[in-house]
């Protein structure tokens, strides 16, 4: 039998990304490790779905909004896992996080261990801390914006 390598690379190449294919994030040795939960580089595989979450603040579904920035922080995080998973994504596909904060948490332990809930089994997603004058309103300390990479359809068979 005499198969054409050539045919069979284009014939591969032709083909729509595997379903389910990974988010690669790292971090170059070229560069110095991150100084918090982050990975500096997130990959998103072909024939992904891309979510650009608006920012969150830290408004609980009853509308209420805690009183301390690192409650504020915790439930904005939990806004968006609710939003990712209202659209069949998990928080391990987040690629990007940006937190915009008005007042810094006096301590950042809920905040980090509502991080390491988010991600375990998975590298964190690159993230961004730029501290702000003010945010919409006077009563938000901290808003939380997400990009997340939901891997293709499994194709119907």
């Amino acid at each position: 039998m005499n198969r054409n390598p050539i045919v069979l690379i284009t014939l591969l190449a032709a083909l729509p990304p595997a379903y389910g294919q990974a988010i690669r994030k790292a971090n170059p040795p070229t560069v110095a490790k991150p100084v918090a939960a982050y990975s500096h580089v997130a990959e998103v595989p072909p024939g992904t779905r891309l979510l650009y979450l608006a920012g969150q603040v830290g408004n609980r579904p009853d509308g209420s909004l805690p009183e301390s920035a690192e409650d504020q922080a915790v439930q904005a995080l939990e806004n968006i896992r609710l939003i990712l998973a209202a659209e069949g994504a998990r928080p391990q596909d987040i690629v990007k996080l940006t937190f915009y904060v008005a007042a810094k948490p006096a301590s950042l332990a809920k905040l980090n261990a509502k991080r390491t809930e988010m991600f375990a089994g998975t590298a964190p997603p690159p993230s961004t801390w730029v501290q702000v004058a003010a945010l919409a309103r006077p009563e938000y300390l901290i808003e939380i914006e997400a990009i997340a990479a939901v891997p293709a359809q499994a194709p119907a068979k």
